[in-house]
């Protein structure tokens, strides 16, 4: 009994009941045959109401709810937000289930939009009840248990589907049976007594604090305090090694960051009391900081513009492969390839970590050129009328970009705390949310031009030949630049002599 209380108050309880709400609540068998299931004769809509009409519901939905949600998820302090999102989802399958109509998928859309934006709860949750050095050890857990579900969902559902083990319907069904444990479980979640924003926990936040000074105060001294930190002097905090100060938020200082508001080691406290408001001050001062990192600001860039293509293309793609080949005729394997492309791109993004590629360096070359696979691979499903063309493309261009945005994610949180780190992360899917809006309102919406699927994936394609050029462009003036600098930092004597391969170049922000 007294080890059970040990580990009911320790870490590992809410991480297990965590990952068993991830792995229940993301296990979909239907998910990767939406589009078969909603133009068969169960629903008996048509691909272009579909297409055009009711997926276009999601984005809209999931861009006016993501910001509320965010405030009231450290607001409420995450689990209620958590078993709401679970509400959400059991809504959206039961519509799913029973309701029809293009209206009637249009507001089970509304919600899957709701279900999308509180996604920040689950892993935010985390951050309130578990201590700092196993926040990244959960994370993992959390985040492979999450692809477990999702991977177990697309080969569960294309064996049903593949062998006739169970109707569309029947498949559904199972799914709220998955989904009621889900919310089972979610309800019994310890309630966290902090919260990121909101409601702060003055130790937790020193210790980030002071791990983060140590962390970066060290980089700004060996970096000669040049332009290239990502984050400000003024906003590190602590002494680097010549002993001189590095002012940071919570410091108990006479002055604050923008020299006009006063900012005090009880920050946390003022925020407590006097509310919304001047968090919200709080925060978009930290934005502001983060964002003045030119390094910074362009990994971001590539991330909000790359996530909102990557969102438009696995949002339709199953509409293209329906107009490739229709699922009446042809025994489709949709959820077969869903499975290898999640499997494969989580290798990929596995594999970036054991790389020696100094990407502050070649990290803008590599966003260009690989961006550049990825339209060929767009293109290549567009134009090749095979479905087998198709589903090659695909796990091609999506084990690209779970490649890409895992070297960004590194780049990004690198000298980041953890408050900045879910700012900086929320605000670049913002970015690409807000982006992908206009693209669907003028692409994909029947109130826009309402293009047919084929022209929506050339431009999509198109519009990541344009990211590949602009940041393959940039790339090639980075890497001129470096080795202009490092050529003019050489002695004259030394010019004409062959290159030291030990020159470390520096940043040429």
């Amino acid at each position: 009994m007294e080890a059970m209380r040990r580990w009911r108050a320790g870490w590992g309880y809410p991480t297990t009941l965590l990952c068993i709400y991830g792995l229940f609540s993301t296990v979909k068998p239907l998910e990767p045959f939406i589009i078969p299931y909603l133009t068969g004769p169960d629903k008996n809509l048509t691909t272009e109401q579909v297409n055009n009409q009711i997926f276009p519901v999601w984005t809209y939905s999931y861009l006016s709810v993501l910001v509320p949600v965010f405030l009231l998820t450290d607001w409420l302090r995450y689990k209620p937000v958590v078993v709401f999102q679970c509400v959400s989802l059991f809504t959206t399958t039961a519509m799913l289930l029973w309701m029809q109509g293009v209206a009637a998928m249009q507001a089970m859309q509304f919600f899957y939009g709701v279900v999308t934006a509180c996604e920040v709860a689950y892993f935010s949750y985390i951050y309130s009840v578990i201590d700092l050095e196993k926040y990244r050890k959960a994370t993992s857990y959390c985040r492979s248990v999450q692809l477990l579900g999702y991977t177990v969902g697309a080969v569960l559902g294309q064996l049903l589907v593949s062998f006739h083990l169970m109707s569309y319907s029947n498949i559904l069904v199972f799914t709220l049976v998955l989904t009621a444990i889900a919310l089972a479980t979610s309800c019994l979640l310890p309630m966290p007594q902090s919260s990121m924003f909101f409601h702060r926990r003055h130790t937790g936040k020193t210790k980030v604090t002071e791990d983060t000074r140590r962390h970066i105060c060290g980089a700004v001294d060996a970096t000669d305090q040049t332009s290239t930190s990502k984050i400000p002097q003024e906003e590190i905090g602590g002494r680097n090694e010549k002993g001189e100060e590095c002012g940071g938020p919570d410091d108990n200082a006479e002055e604050g960051r923008d020299g006009r508001m006063p900012v005090t080691k009880d920050h946390e406290d003022s925020a407590r009391a006097e509310g919304c408001f001047q968090v919200l001050c709080w925060l978009w001062r930290d934005f502001l900081q983060c964002y003045s990192s030119r390094q910074l600001l362009y990994w971001s860039v590539w991330w909000a513009l790359a996530t909102c293509g990557y969102n438009q293309t696995v949002n339709y793609v199953q509409v293209l492969w329906e107009h490739v080949q229709p699922s009446q005729n042809f025994s489709i394997y949709n959820g077969g390839v869903e499975a290898v492309s999640s499997l494969f791109g989580a290798a990929a993004a596995y594999g970036v970590g054991f790389t020696t590629v100094n990407w502050e360096h070649w990290g803008e070359l590599a966003l260009g050129g690989f961006s550049g696979l990825g339209a060929s691979a767009l293109f290549l499903m567009t134009f090749i009328q095979n479905i087998w063309a198709c589903y090659i493309g695909y796990v091609i261009f999506k084990c690209l970009y779970m490649m890409l945005i895992t070297i960004a994610m590194f780049q990004i949180a690198a000298d980041l705390s953890m408050e900045r780190y879910a700012l900086v992360f929320g605000a670049n899917n913002f970015g690409a949310l807000a982006l992908q809006t206009i693209i669907t309102s003028i692409v994909v919406d029947k109130g826009g031009f309402g293009l047919a699927i084929i022209p929506q994936f050339t431009i999509y394609a198109s519009y990541f030949s344009f990211i590949a050029i602009i940041f393959s462009l940039r790339g090639v003036f980075t890497m001129w630049r470096l080795q202009r600098s490092n050529t003019d930092s050489t002695p004259p004597d030394k010019k004409t002599s062959s290159p030291d391969p030990d020159i470390c170049l520096e940043h040429s922000f």
